[in-house]
């Protein structure tokens, strides 16, 4: 798909990856606006294309005493806020066949969770909103298999999906990247690697997930040098006090010198072809 067909994208033509970045989960208005507002800033000096991303809801805790969210609808508005007050395109994931509609009226791209990617209903709902549709790769799931779940947006009358990577459980409580599905899934639609979920380490005995922030630009570097069209991060200025996924989250203020050493990668790439 082109890009040009999300509402407010910038620096389409700037031959640079595009970013999807944003807090793991909207904790309130402030810290969006404020994590906004530097990505903006940094994607606009280096000619990214921005997609702010933000979770209204986290549906997919490990306990029940997690932080799950500030409410439905006033998250949703808060994302709407973002995109009217810095003329940016908003994504947010979706849990059920009913959040599709209710979502779709605030965001412009609507985001299939990993351990949802197979739920045929899901894809359905999401994809009639005629929003853009990301769809996350299983952790269970092969890069082939991936061609299903956009075979399913598509026959639903919807050719708008990307396909995103965010690694491969290896054993109990580690995630793997495996470059070669970046190619390969790159043949059914856009795709994009979440660099900051396959960093984390899931089912810790304390029931909090923990990560390898330190890792982000390795995986990065490699995701931008086997071909990925786009980038996935989690980011915060309090990784440390963040209310959702803290361990894998990239601290706000590494993320001009990660960003601007990944497009000196890709314009290397791009010369290359």
């Amino acid at each position: 798909m082109d890009l040009k067909q999300i509402p407010k994208i910038k620096h389409t033509e700037s031959g640079n990856f595009f970013l999807l970045a944003g807090p793991c989960a909207i904790e309130g208005e402030e810290m969006a606006m404020r994590i906004a507002e530097r990505l903006v800033a940094v994607t606009d000096k280096l000619e990214i294309p921005l997609v702010f991303k933000g979770s209204y809801k986290k549906a997919n805790r490990s306990r029940i005493d997690s932080f799950t969210g500030i409410g439905d609808e006033k998250a949703l508005k808060i994302l709407s806020k973002v995109s009217e007050a810095f003329d940016i395109p908003t994504v947010t994931d979706i849990h059920s066949n009913e959040d599709a509609a209710m979502a779709a009226a605030y965001v412009d791209v609507l985001q299939i969770p990993a351990f949802l990617v197979r739920q045929t209903d899901l894809l359905v709902a999401a994809a009639k909103t005629g929003k853009v549709i990301n769809l996350k790769k299983g952790q269970f799931m092969s890069p082939g298999a991936m061609q299903h779940a956009v075979q399913k947006v598509k026959d639903s009358g919807n050719d708008k999906a990307w396909i995103t990577d965010r690694g491969t459980m290896f054993g109990y409580q580690d995630m793997v990247v495996d470059f070669r599905g970046i190619p390969e899934m790159k043949a059914f639609a856009p795709t994009v690697l979440d660099v900051t979920h396959s960093l984390q380490q899931p089912n810790q005995s304390s029931g909090v997930t923990g990560g390898r922030p330190d890792m982000i630009e390795t995986i990065a570097r490699a995701g931008i040098a086997t071909g990925a069209d786009g980038l996935f991060l989690e980011t915060h200025f309090d990784p440390a006090n963040a209310k959702s996924d803290g361990a894998n989250m990239l601290d706000l203020q590494h993320l001009e010198k990660l960003l601007t050493n990944l497009v000196a990668i890709r314009k290397t790439i791009n010369k290359l072809h």
